[in-house]
């Protein structure tokens, strides 16, 4: 089950054995230990931990980046610049720890004395990772909930188990005690007998919809709670611009990102009539011209694609590219002629294909935005600050991000709302997920 299968070659170089129900147990057994190590430690400990890890990350960097070359795919220089975030993660936590959980003063107002909330950690927390940021997923999990003292049993995708063991390796190097962080090689049957585990009191999910609510079914029924972070079909809206040059590179980058496989890149661009033909040729040149030749995760993840692709010309769209897909290597293709009458419209594509539609003004431009199962991100070009405040507050999503991509940082809150789920990762709001806002009031 879990195994390092290279995609650009489709060769497995290596394999390691699935977790025994006694060795899922024995994690979950650590993890429970360590919480004693949560409480007891102090805020200034734990920060020095993340920031030594930190270090070990940028220390590492070449050995992550190219163990997450060799299990997805991705370029070398797009996984370099994952840890490089991850540095920034882990830092960021470390220097901002004691001012997120120190104690909070309340104005009291129902009688004499006084009131503070005072954050503490709630123990043991599940993560299930995804494959297509094997360090960056971990990081912006791991890193909020070290600080606050939680401990951490993670299950990585299958397919980055040795990604995993060097993350587990570099987390004990920094100094974390045992039990602080776990990784098992567990299987769905298993995870679900640890989100039963009355010791376990939250998970965190990211990956696919399917995923999310076999999670969320279980965690329900046993009262725990849950972050999911799913599927995005995130809009790219053109309004207007002074230079569309600029607009279609920022597109190009915003769609290529990670071979076209993250949750946020942009993934349906929604032009105003006036630009859209010249959008279109440009964009179809420069997304053609500038696709790195990097393999999807897999070769399923390529028949995938290449079955939606299929079904949207088939309902009518016309595909722009060039070359055939050759195993886990799928060319990148722009789609017009779709309407959010399609089904392939409400789909998301994973991958280098981007869906672009024609917006009469700037409210058919929101309603086609908007005409999706989806809300994580947004992207929104405009030379109008008042259309983009206007529309920015209009569009239903997570996230915003106007005349820009690649804006993300560890300091900003990431998250989104609909069928791509909730709860929020980064910035301040990712420590607030799985804390005790616990209120201490004396009366006299």
């Amino acid at each position: 089950m879990y195994a390092v299968t290279d995609p650009s070659t489709g060769k497995t170089i290596e394999t390691y054995p699935t977790a025994t129900d006694a060795e899922v147990a024995a994690a979950v057994d650590t993890a429970h230990a360590a919480t004693a190590w949560g409480r007891n430690s102090s805020v200034a400990e734990r920060a020095a931990l993340l920031r030594r890890l930190g270090d070990l990350h940028a220390q590492h960097r070449a050995e992550l980046a190219a163990g997450i070359v060799r299990e997805m795919g991705k370029p070398l220089q797009e996984a370099e610049g994952e840890i490089d975030f991850c540095v920034d993660i882990y830092h960021y936590y470390a220097d901002h720890a004691e001012e997120f959980l120190a104690e909070e003063e309340l104005t009291v107002t129902s009688g004499p004395g006084r009131a503070v909330i005072r954050r503490s950690p709630v123990g043991v927390l599940l993560g299930i990772m995804p494959w297509n940021f094997p360090a960056y997923q971990v990081a912006r999990f791991a890193a909020p909930n070290l600080a606050l003292g939680n401990t951490i049993v993670l299950k990585h995708a299958p397919q980055c188990p040795a990604t995993a063991a060097l993350l587990e390796r570099l987390f004990a190097e920094a100094g974390f005690p045992a039990g602080a962080y776990v990784n098992v090689y567990a299987t769905n049957e298993q995870i679900a007998e640890v989100i039963a585990d009355p010791r376990v009191q939250g998970v965190s999910l990211t990956g696919s919809e399917r995923a999310g609510a076999a999670v969320a079914e279980i965690a329900g029924r046993h009262l725990k709670k849950v972050v999911l972070e799913l599927g995005g079909s995130d809009p790219f809206i053109v309004l207007s611009t002074d230079d569309l040059d600029s607009v279609v590179e920022a597109a190009v980058a915003a769609r290529l990102d990670n071979t076209g496989q993250a949750c946020n890149a942009a993934k349906r661009f929604v032009v105003i009539s006036d630009l859209y033909d010249t959008f279109v040729e440009k964009f179809t040149a420069q997304l053609l011209a500038r696709q790195s030749g990097a393999p999807l995760s897999s070769v399923a993840a390529a028949d995938t694609l290449a079955r939606q692709v299929e079904a949207a010309v088939a309902e009518g769209a016309t595909l722009h590219a060039e070359g055939e897909c050759n195993g886990a290597h799928f060319p990148a293709g722009v789609l017009t002629g779709l309407t959010t009458e399609h089904a392939s419209a409400r789909q998301e594509l994973f991958g280098p294909v981007a869906m672009v539609f024609r917006a009469a003004d700037e409210d058919d431009a929101l309603r086609i935005a908007n005409d999706t199962p989806y809300g994580l991100g947004s992207y929104l070009f405009t030379t109008d600050p008042e259309q983009a405040a206007r529309v920015a507050d209009r569009i239903e999503a997570g996230m915003v991000f106007v005349n820009g991509v690649g804006a993300e940082g560890a300091e900003l809150p990431f998250g989104g709302i609909k069928r791509s789920g909730f709860g929020r990762e980064l910035g301040r709001p990712g420590i607030e997920e799985f804390v005790n806002k616990k209120l201490i009031r004396t009366v006299a």
